[in-house]
């Protein structure tokens, strides 16, 4: 099996999504492992919590139309691939590579980036953009404007 896998949802898809997305929501607030029953299968499937977690986030994406692509944190990417994970040009990554803002190795002449590090930068990212809209906001409701 290869290290990625994007899986995009059938137009049937996003309606059962939905209604798997309610049954889970019910289990997930619990602890320890959860078991499932698998249609004409011979007993039931306990898997963990975590898991069903990441199952939800699946199903959520797969409610809204959106395909989803899972990849070990350990795999390594092209820099195509991780532009196109971020949703960047090649070339604008490679800036992000140059500047260290994301880890990357070289394999020859060729550059390849963690899965994790790209994560971790998109965490980042996601944390200085919250940042500055709370910024915003704040000086927004200084200035009497909100």
């Amino acid at each position: 099996m290869s290290d990625i896998a994007t899986l995009v949802p059938e137009p049937a898809d996003t309606e059962l999504a939905v209604s798997a997305l309610r049954g889970l929501d019910a289990v997930l607030g619990a602890e320890g492992p959860v078991r499932l029953h698998l249609a004409g299968q011979v007993g039931d499937v306990e898997v963990p919590r975590s898991a069903l977690a990441a199952l939800a986030q699946v199903l959520d994406s797969f409610a809204h139309g959106e395909g989803v692509t899972v990849l070990p944190s350990q795999a390594e990417l092209t820099t195509q691939q991780a532009a196109d994970a971020l949703r960047v040009s090649r070339p604008f990554l490679i800036g992000l590579l140059d500047d260290g803002q994301i880890e990357y190795r070289t394999v020859g002449t060729h550059r390849r980036v963690k899965a994790a590090s790209l994560i971790r930068y998109l965490r980042e990212d996601d944390e200085r953009r919250q940042s500055a809209a709370d910024a915003l906001t704040a000086e927004t409701r200084e200035l009497g404007f909100a």
